[in-house]
């Protein structure tokens, strides 16, 4: 009876959900002592495991689902395991089962998902598989979500029959450190799980793919109909206006360019700057997104370094920008193309041929076309330390960080991100504006991050749920905002410096709000780490991205921590350099090919929170001793935490080296640095303190080193 009514549900299932299994080898493999996690998206999830694997496996429910009278009729249908959560014989006893070499399945969540993500992940399931000693085999339910079986109403759009995929991944096993026992061993069991439901969630997902392929799924998944983009002109964007004006765009940008070739853009943040990389990328281009913050001469460098012969720009941007002298001097080098002179050779049959385009885009458009490892922008780094270099993205490296981010934070259709940090910026390019629209999210681009008067009001008309940005910015708009301008937030991420604590007190204090601090780097597309709801530190950066891979490097004379050096998906293609223009340079450190060296030295705890202590750059050698120079900047916060602070090395005669502090406070002196440094020796102070009217910063608020130490050598 049983083996009958599987077929027939397995006949029905895959006709009205195209129900597709992979990785059915993975299932063989596990052995007979195999306890199956899954997540938990709907309520059809146990009937599509019960139908589509191969055994009869059992299901651990407990008596309170198992009591439920909606419910109670089909526990017939499968073999169940009843488990009461306050009875501790009844987990024993699971275990026991387990052990006679069964298989069994277990939703570690616990409940079905309320966010579309992975929620809390119970300890106590992880305990089980190592007590039992058995192969965990991690499966991944894709598609349930979006049906009316699932508790995502009002989250996601639902669909009558989505295509569902089930995704059986490799085998593993729990083992516990000999000694660990008690709480300590559950809890250690259940961090070992809930990592490996992490990355399932990510090794399961669909990041090898072009970003216009990954735009045109984004639609179906939520509806051309849905708005996902708007800027100062208030004209919002839904996916068919977006895709159909991509494609408008593209074809008259085909026309001017070749594949393969680096086209600058020298844009503000807008929806016109959206579609016009978008537009680029569609037909093979690759976009270099110039920083027009720098001056020509560092412009024109950057277009020598990276080969680009045309760059496309706005006479109105230019103007109200007043970058006038910089785009005749951009000029005498490349070939500037103004968007206004492009619109005027777009006529009505190209806006009809562009918009059936849009409605028959599946049908013509090769997803295979161009490969997603391919280059898919340039990115220059700020240049904060040394010569800026053009950073290579493939489109696989940006949308791997976005699964990967998606595999930690529970981002939904509903968030509104507001999208201040430049598009030149990585930050700016990868999170704040192809995360939401790829994701079903909408993103508010606004031009200017300096505007800190302004972006809190726009934040509280705008219902924004989301907001990036850096310590500069963020403790700016702290301190300008009215207490409840920010009152519709879900999450605040803080990246590319040093979050400091004034600045972290502001927001919980006055907002209410704790502020995520992460850690990345234009070269990492840009996350690697991130404190979330579910893993969370205080004064750390979170913890390291799924499908990471990092070593410790030691460096003489730094006795906590060491370089670290990552590799994984999100790693970028490689270098453009000055030196060598046009020509890709790989990234590759001690560790191998593909292994990126962050020049950062960093201190990971036995949880994976990760602490940076400086830069490798950042650190000095004086009478001996290696000194970090972001620890006297620490001190000169909590000194004076209203106050902007940088500190630099400068050759000494003596010493080697000596430390120098340029500060905003007024009256700030050695003095009253020594008196806060709290047990802070000496030599990792700074002997000279310049108190002066502005500290150097970029337009991605970081701290311009070049310049402050220019600035230092001036005033000695």
């Amino acid at each position: 009876m049983k083996v009958l009514l599987q077929k027939s549900l397995h006949g029905l299932l895959t006709l009205i959900f195209k129900v597709e299994v992979k990785g059915l080898d993975n299932y063989h493999k596990a052995g007979d002592r195999v306890l199956i996690i899954a997540n938990h998206t709907s309520f059809l999830d146990p009937l599509l495991l019960g139908v589509f694997l191969p055994d009869f496996v059992t299901f651990a429910i407990n008596t309170h689902i198992s009591n439920n009278r909606l419910i109670k009729p089909f526990l017939g249908l499968a073999n169940i395991f009843v488990m009461d959560p306050t009875n501790p014989l009844s987990l024993k006893n699971f275990i026991h089962f387990i052990k006679q070499d069964n298989k069994a399945v277990i939703f570690p969540e616990g409940r079905i998902t309320v966010t579309g993500s992975l929620m809390k992940i119970y300890d106590g399931t992880g305990m089980i598989a190592e007590k039992s000693q058995a192969a965990i085999l991690p499966i991944r339910i894709e598609g349930a979500q979006y049906t009316h079986f699932s508790r995502l109403r009002n989250v996601i759009r639902l669909r009558l029959f989505p295509k569902i995929t089930i995704s059986i991944q490799p085998h593993t096993h729990i083992v516990a450190p000999a000694g660990l026992r008690g709480k300590d061993c559950r809890k250690y069991s259940g961090a070992i799980l809930a990592d490996l439901m992490t990355e399932m969630m990510f090794q399961t997902s669909h990041y090898h793919q072009t970003i216009f392929s990954a735009l045109l799924e984004a639609r179906k998944i939520h509806g051309g109909d849905k708005i996902i983009a708007e800027d100062l002109e208030r004209q919002p964007l839904n996916y068919n206006s977006l895709i159909t004006r991509t494609i408008i765009i593209g074809e008259q940008l085909e026309k001017i360019t070749a594949i393969d070739e680096n086209i600058g853009v020298l844009l503000p943040n807008s929806t016109k700057t959206l579609c016009v990389v978008l537009g680029l990328q569609l037909h093979g281009r690759v976009p270099a997104m110039l920083n027009y913050s720098v001056g020509s001469a560092c412009m024109i460098s950057t277009c020598r370094t990276a080969q680009i012969k045309t760059v496309l720009t706005s006479r109105r941007f230019i103007n109200l920008a007043k970058l006038d002298e910089q785009a005749e001097r951009l000029e005498a080098e490349v070939n500037l193309v103004y968007l206004e002179d492009i619109a005027q050779k777009i006529t009505l049959g190209n806006k009809l041929k562009g918009l059936l385009n849009s409605k028959t885009v599946e049908y013509w458009y090769n997803r295979d076309q161009f490969n997603p490892d391919n280059p898919a922008v340039i990115v220059f780094t700020s240049g904060s330390e040394g010569t800026p270099k053009g950073v290579v993205l493939s489109h696989s490296n940006i949308l791997a960080n976005h699964k990967q981010l998606a595999a930690r934070v529970s981002f939904n259709a509903q968030d509104l991100i507001l999208n201040i940090l430049p598009m030149f910026h990585s930050f700016g390019f990868t999170t704040g504006t192809m995360l939401p629209i790829l994701n079903g999210m909408k993103s508010f681009f606004y031009p200017s991050p300096l505007h800190f008067n302004v972006i809190p009001e726009i934040c509280y008309e705008l219902n924004a749920t989301i907001l990036f940005g850096t310590n500069t910015f963020l403790a700016a708009y702290g301190n300008a905002a009215h207490s409840y301008d920010f009152y519709s937030l879900r999450y605040v991420f803080a990246g590319a410096e040093k979050l400091q604590q004034n600045t972290r007190d502001t927001w919980s204090d006055k907002f209410g709000i704790r502020i995520f601090e992460g850690y990345g780097a234009t070269e990492t597309s840009p996350v690697l780490s991130v404190n979330t709801p579910l893993d969370y530190k205080a004064d750390s950066v979170g913890r390291l991205m799924p499908a990471i891979e990092h070593q410790l490097e030691t460096i003489p004379g730094i006795k906590e921590g060491g370089q670290l050096h990552v590799s994984g998906p999100n790693i970028m293609l490689g270098y453009l350099l000055s030196d060598n223009p046009g020509v890709l340079v790989p990234p590759k450190s001690k560790y191998g090919e593909g292994w990126y060296d962050t020049g950062d030295i960093v201190n990971i705890d036995n949880n994976g929170f990760i602490n940076i202590c400086g830069r490798s750059k950042r650190f000095a050698k004086i009478a001996g001793e290696m000194v970090s120079l972001t620890v006297a900047e620490q001190v000169a916060c909590r000194t004076w935490p209203d106050a902007l602070h940088a500190v630099i090395s400068l050759p000494d005669p003596k010493k080697g080296e000596q430390l120098i502090l340029l500060t905003t406070q007024e009256k700030a002196d050695c003095k009253t640095l020594m008196a806060n440094a709290d047990g802070i020796g000496a030599i990792n102070l700074p002997r000279k303190v310049f108190v002066v009217k502005e500290v150097p910063i970029m337009a991605t608020g970081k701290i311009d080193y070049p310049a402050v130490t220019e600035l230092a050598k001036s005033k000695i």
